[in-house]
């Protein structure tokens, strides 16, 4: 069996030398390794002999195995080398292949300029989990028992037997939650923003969609006024988009602050001129918020008698709706390339 398979390798070697393409070099291969190859006929005719004689066989076998495999391999090589365009001559007149370069999504580009214009402020940037649970997005949020928000109808409950509200799980409806997190960790005084997708169990329109990015900020101190407030939220709008916005403020109710809210500005789609973005009002509800409501701050380990703060949640796709005058924000989400190359820098 030794001279057997001593032939079979000098016999292979020479028929290596002679193949000129990868077709008869799959077919050799197959000949010689495959399953109903020769070699594979010699190990399967080992076990007819003694236990001595097996192991010498069957190492030699291994052996020869493994160095048919590596001639193979090489001989492969060597056929798609000489095969390669490099081979060739090549033709100085055609036309040349275009490079394509990738960009940042518009969204990611809005969320990073952000996070630079709050960073130049002195805010920290923090993340919370997209799987959070009913007590860190409802009831540390002072969201009353049967608020509709609860329902299956806006949140994505997780399918989980239920053991105390902190397993109740669902994907994130709002990023608020993140807010009583951040300060029961790091406690107060505190500024921070935290940007993220949300999850929400709704219909789709122009201005509206089920998976969406948010982006809230968060001052928590002694002393914060309204006036501060305001004046922050204009000086970041001002640096996102190069210009003074026209804003307003409207009162507005939420769970989580007293008082609240509405920040609009100026559609930038329409100029003001009325257009389907905006309702045909001209003004487009870019951020809620408000100061936090005291049942929020006693769930963050914070006296409410002590602390006060500033909060706005910023609808991250809206603004990037207005940086670009787009009016439908589905555009952003549905992953077409023709759409998206036009914003790359």
């Amino acid at each position: 069996m030794k001279e057997k398979l001593k032939s079979m390798q000098v016999a292979l070697q020479e028929r290596l030398e002679t193949i000129a393409n990868t077709e008869d070099l799959a077919a050799l291969y197959r000949e010689v390794l495959g399953k109903k190859g020769e070699l594979t006929k010699i190990l399967k005719g080992l076990a007819g002999l003694s236990p001595e004689e097996k192991r010498e066989m069957g190492q030699l076998a291994n052996q020869l195995r493994d160095q048919l495999s590596e001639a193979f391999k090489k001989k492969e090589s060597e056929l798609l080398d000489a095969q390669s365009l490099l081979s060739k001559p090549i033709d100085l007149s055609l036309p040349g292949i275009e490079l394509t370069s990738g960009a940042l999504h518009p969204t990611t580009q809005m969320l990073y300029d952000l996070n630079d214009a709050f960073r130049s402020l002195n805010f920290d940037v923090y993340e919370g989990p997209m799987i959070s649970s009913e007590a860190a997005e409802f009831d540390r949020l002072n969201f009353p028992p049967g608020h509709p928000a609860r329902e299956s109808m806006d949140t994505y409950w997780l399918d989980q037997e239920a053991h105390g509200p902190e397993q109740h799980l669902c994907l994130r409806p709002h990023l608020t939650g993140a807010s009583v997190r951040y300060l029961r960790e790091h406690g107060a005084p505190a500024r921070f923003v935290y940007p993220g997708r949300v999850f929400r169990n709704e219909s789709t329109d122009a201005g509206h969609d089920r998976v969406f990015t948010q982006y809230e900020a968060l001052i928590v101190d002694r002393e914060i006024s309204f006036s501060s407030g305001l004046l922050l939220v204009k000086t970041i709008l001002e640096e996102v988009f190069g210009e003074a916005v026209e804003v307003r403020m409207r009162s507005g109710f939420f769970p989580f602050v007293e008082p609240g809210f509405e920040i609009d500005m100026r559609c930038r789609v329409c100029h003001g001129d009325g257009c389907r973005v905006c309702k045909n009002v001209g003004w487009i509800e870019v951020m809620p918020g408000g100061t936090p409501h005291p049942n929020v701050l006693r769930a963050a380990g914070l006296d409410p008698m002590e602390w006060s703060g500033f909060y706005i949640d910023i609808g991250l796709d809206r603004l990037v709706m207005m940086r670009y005058g787009i009016e439908d924000v589905r555009h952003f989400h549905a992953a077409d390339l023709r759409f998206l190359e036009q914003f790359q820098r």
